[in-house]
């Protein structure tokens, strides 16, 4: 039996932070119905290419484990349907324009009389403060947040994460309050109103950079691919490519040493400790880069990764469906889609009693649940 198996999810919500929140829930086996409009869909449907028979990847990237209804909240018959299904439900998840759920009659005070024991979460823009009613966008929030202000090479321009990490990281915030309310239900029998904030979840991973920044008062920008107080901790060219090294503490730095044949470097005054590989990060980065270039990536992957120090490729998308441990881990499964066919999909990374959870269902077509009168 999956964690979460028996739950009802009603998802009002669009697009990223709202679908990965509701797919996280649906991969514990959470039953999530997706309202969308009948002809349009999920603005995600449209977001290609590519495309897998009409399907876009960005919305069968967030879309497994839910069942699709066609609804047109501008009839009443429609409002009246998603009252209906949220009477039943355990939790329902929006990320609408702040008030426009409550105009419909679909806010949380107006569920929550049929269903008092409602889960009810909000994905917002912003929390409450003088920007509440705007819209959150990731780009804008990772730009306004300083997330693309500490990304990118110094003297380079700021660079968003590769990936709409605000969104997700957003999406599993939310789920993580739903299962924190789900949880205080099932002991006091109560509901909850949440609420989780675009902007002030991406504040919260700015994590180290941010607390240094509210010690120190100093603003180290733009670093690239090094770490602002471990050295060395970033990435180096081999010969052929690009390669991490991450090193921890200082036995690592030592044997790292040993690995590439500098062994000096590990008692010199100026790098035997991690403050001072710090202070003088130019001068050791230089040593290091230059016997690095000697290699290829794989000569010095298992070379360094043999002293027991952390060390890889940076591998492009081809490489990493390739990888040996990503191929033999169960994440990538496969899956029959109605309209896109056989269809490789990534699972989630969670496992329960030491099985990776499925991809039960396919994303969804529009609509493709339409004609279920409840939660059958």
């Amino acid at each position: 039996m999956l964690p979460l198996e028996g739950s009802r999810v009603l998802d009002l919500s669009r697009v990223l932070a709202g679908p990965y929140a509701t797919m996280a829930l649906a991969d514990l086996g959470a039953d999530v119905l997706k309202v969308e409009h009948p002809e349009r869909g999920d603005d995600t449907r449209h977001w290609g290419p590519p495309f897998a028979g009409g399907e876009s990847a960005y919305f069968l990237s967030v879309n497994r484990n839910k069942r699709s209804i066609g609804v047109d909240l501008k009839t009443e018959e429609g409002l009246e349907r998603v009252r209906r299904l949220a009477s039943e439900a355990d939790v329902v998840i929006e990320n609408w324009k702040r008030g426009a759920l409550e105009g419909m009659g679909l806010g949380y005070e107006a569920l929550k009389e049929e269903n008092p024991d409602l889960i009810y979460c909000s994905i917002t823009g912003f929390g409450p403060g003088p920007d509440e009613d705007r819209p959150g966008y990731d780009f804008l929030v990772q730009a306004r947040a300083g997330i693309m202000g500490i990304t990118g090479q110094p003297g380079g321009e700021p660079t968003k994460v590769g990936v709409a990490a605000a969104d997700i990281f957003c999406g599993l915030m939310a789920a993580n309050a739903i299962l924190a309310a789900l949880h205080r239900r099932s002991v006091t029998g109560e509901g909850a109103r949440v609420e989780v904030p675009l902007f002030e979840s991406t504040l919260s991973w700015l994590a180290n950079r941010g607390q240094e920044y509210l010690i120190s008062g100093n603003d180290t920008g733009l670093i690239g691919n090094a770490h602002p107080s471990i050295v060395p901790y970033q990435t180096f060219d081999a010969s052929d490519r690009p390669i991490v090294i991450a090193v921890g503490n200082d036995a690592q730095f030592g044997r790292l040493c040993q690995a590439v044949g500098l062994p000096d470097l590990a008692d010199d005054e100026r790098y035997a400790a991690n403050p001072d590989r710090v202070a003088n990060r130019r001068e050791l980065v230089a040593v290091l880069q230059e016997r690095f270039s000697d290699r290829t990536a794989d000569e010095w992957t298992e070379k360094v990764r043999g002293a027991g120090v952390p060390c890889g490729p940076v591998n492009a998308l081809s490489d990493v469906f390739e990888d040996e441990h990503v191929l033999g881990s169960g994440m990538l499964q496969v899956v029959e889609h109605p309209a896109a066919g056989t269809l490789k999909m990534l699972a989630s990374p969670v496992l329960v009693d030491g099985r990776r959870l499925p991809v039960r269902y396919p994303p969804p077509t529009l609509g493709q649940h339409s004609g279920l009168e409840g939660w059958e």
